[in-house]
Parts: C-alpha cells; structure tokens; sequence
C-alpha cells in the first residue's frame, strides 16, 4: 500500500489551490514563490522530508494543484517516487470514491422520501453542514457509525476471502484497501448512512456503497502501473542525459552505456548534470478544485527532461507550440528510440499493461511526447480522467 514509508525524502515544490494558500496564510506561514519546469511561476511551499498522509490530506482537502520535483537523477530516489506517484492516485481515487457515494446517496428512495416531508431540512448536492456541527451530531453516533461499517464490508470481506483467485498477501491489501476507501468518506457522507441506517429502504444505501466499493478496489489497481510507468520514464530521461555527459567528458568511447553503470564515473556524470542544471523535471497536475466541474478526477503527469539553455530557447512551452515541435504517441517515443538502448522493450511493456490496466476499469489515459528538435528537449505528458 502506499504509506509503507513514514518519511519520504524528496525535494518537492507544492503548488497550492486558493484554499490552500488561505489556510497557510492563515497559519502565518510564509508562501514561496517559484519557478517551475513550464516556466510559470507560482506561489506554494517546498518539502524536503514529509509523511505521505500529510501529502494525501492536504490533496483531499483540496489544498494542492500541482506537485514538482526534480533531480539529474531519479535510481537512487526510486522507492520514494514510486511511492509518492502511488499516494497522489490513491487521494484522487479517495476523493472521486467520495463525490461518487455522496451522488449514490442523494437519489436514494429513503433520502428521496425523507427530503419530500422536510422541505426545510433538505439533503441534496446543495446541502451545507459546517464540519463542526456534523463532527457533534457523528460523536453522538459512534455504535451506529460501527454498526453501518460492519453491515457495509461483511458480504465484501467474506467474498474477498473465498476468492480462490487472490493470494493471501492480495487478500490483506484488498481488506486494508476497503478500509481506507470508507475511512476516507465525508463526514456528510456519514451524517446520511448514520441518518438511515435501518430505516426503510436503507438496503439501497448498501447496494449503492458496495458496488462503488468494488469499482474503486478494481480501478487503484492502476496505481501501480502508473508508480511503474512513471519511474521507467524518469530513468529513460535520466540515462539519456547521462549518456550525453558522458560522451562530453570521456571523447572516443564508443559504448556510452559502459560508463553510466560504473559507479565511480556514474557518480562523476551527476555531480556534471548538477552544475550544468541539466535535470529530470517530474510533475504532477490535480483536476480542479470544487470550482472546475468534471476536471475533479483528472491526473496530468508531465516529465521534461530539461537543460539550462531551455529556459531562453522557449519561453513557455505550452504557449508557443512552434513548427521545430515534433508531437507523437509515447508508443512512437519508445519504437522510435536508438536501437540498443536500455529499456525500449521494458517501455512498451509497461505502457501496454498500463493502457490494458486503465481500459479494463474505466480510466481514461492517454499519452503524448513532444520533441524541440532543436534543444533535444521531451516533454512527456501522461493525461488520466478517473
């Protein structure tokens, strides 16, 4: 699961939505303002060392809009970006999980009913209960919160575990993974299970929390893929910087690949790729906050593999999409890499689970490349709607 490590040390900028900014400022925290790999500048915070459930809290409340992090090298940072990449998926699956039970709920016959005889007290996509006032009326209900809990997961639990199918270990993450997807709900999504747990017609409250139960269990299997997906990226950027490095300073070799998996030159070529700011930029775009209607599930993965002088060869790369600009399918990325180099086949494999992995559960992705000829600049851009 994705909080295997408390601590992550990673270097990361965290863009923060409106909402976030207000709760800093509030907090008297003082806001960076950086640049970022697209050239744009904005206002947030940096990490360095952070726990991955603070990372998700702040995405479920939706402070964060964009995480960056870069490096000249990605191998020895690995786990922690695979496990970041994870974390950020799980908050947005946690998150449209929410929305969607909260819409299952609302047209519900029992929530249907009850709203028909209280016109005044009405339980619909407009309703408004102030966090506090809900958190007083749940603390009041902690049997029947446990009670509900416990009449939702039971069928569940039970067919997990007479799956043939599943390993042990599969079983644990799928029982865990059930959990969380119900700890994460809202407390309004509590307020109404609680408010109709066993009155009339409470059976399709049920029927409506376990199917997207399972629908959700099925789609954070993606998460994987993408951890994968995106670490076999970074280290392609990486290489291809460091097979340059390495051309630069030892002339005359043929096989630039013998030098990138020594050590002691490796660690010669990244110590270069620091002081010339030649580094791998890996970012990550949250769908809109509660402002932009259907952007809430989307994911935009962006990885450019970025060198000092870009910065006055384009200004901004979204803006000035120039004719020296060579857009393609991340397919035709990897089939149209020199042959011989590391990881070509590896690609296309990944990315073909990836895309099998996303149609079988409903999740939109596509992929595209563009290369500035001119700068050997990629910018390599995984787009996924949940």
């Amino acid at each position: 699961m994705s909080e295997k490590k408390f601590i992550l040390d990673l270097p990361l900028k965290v863009v923060l939505t409106e909402e976030g900014a207000s709760h800093f400022i509030s907090h008297k925290k003082n806001l960076m303002r950086f640049r970022l790999a697209d050239n744009v500048e904005e206002y947030g915070i940096s990490m360095e060392h952070f726990s991955p459930i603070s990372v998700q809290n702040m995405i479920l409340v939706d402070y964060i809009s964009k995480i960056e992090t870069s490096m000249p090298e990605f191998v020895s940072h690995r786990q922690e970006i695979m496990d970041l990449s994870k974390v950020i998926v799980y908050s947005i699956l946690y998150k449209q999980f929410d929305r969607q039970i909260f819409n299952a709920l609302i047209q519900c016959d029992c929530v249907r009913r009850y709203n028909r005889t209280n016109p005044g007290h009405l339980i619909d996509e407009k309703t408004n209960i102030p966090d506090k006032q809900l958190r007083n009326i749940l603390s009041f209900k902690d049997n029947v919160i446990q009670q509900s809990r416990q009449t939702i997961l039971e069928p569940i639990w039970k067919s997990i575990m007479a799956n043939k199918d599943y390993s042990p270990e599969e079983k644990n993450v799928y029982l865990l993974m059930t959990e969380k997807f119900l700890n994460r709900l809202n407390l309004l999504n509590w307020y109404i299970i609680t408010k109709f747990f066993k009155a009339e017609g409470f059976h399709q409250i049920l029927s409506a929390i376990r199917t997207a139960l399972a629908e959700y269990m099925d789609k954070s299997k993606v998460a994987e893929y993408i951890s994968v997906m995106v670490m076999e990226l970074a280290l392609n950027c990486e290489n291809t910087n460091m097979r340059k490095i390495a051309r630069i300073l030892y002339q005359g070799i043929d096989n630039a690949d013998t030098l990138i998996y020594d050590p002691e030159i490796r660690s010669k070529i990244v110590d270069e790729l620091r002081r010339k700011h030649q580094l791998v930029f890996l970012s990550w775009k949250l769908g809109g906050g509660s402002a932009s209607i259907g952007k809430q599930g989307s994911l935009n993965i962006t990885l450019y593999n970025k060198e000092d002088e870009f910065q006055e060869v384009k200004e901004s790369i979204e803006s000035k999409m120039s004719a020296d600009l060579n857009k393609r399918s991340l397919i035709d990325f990897y089939r149209q890499m020199p042959e011989g180099e590391e990881g070509t086949d590896l690609g296309l494999y990944y990315l073909s689970y990836l895309d099998d992995a996303c149609k079988k559960v409903n999740v939109k992705f596509e992929s595209l490349v563009n290369q500035f000829t001119s700068s050997d600049l990629t910018v390599i851009n995984l787009k996924f709607s949940f």
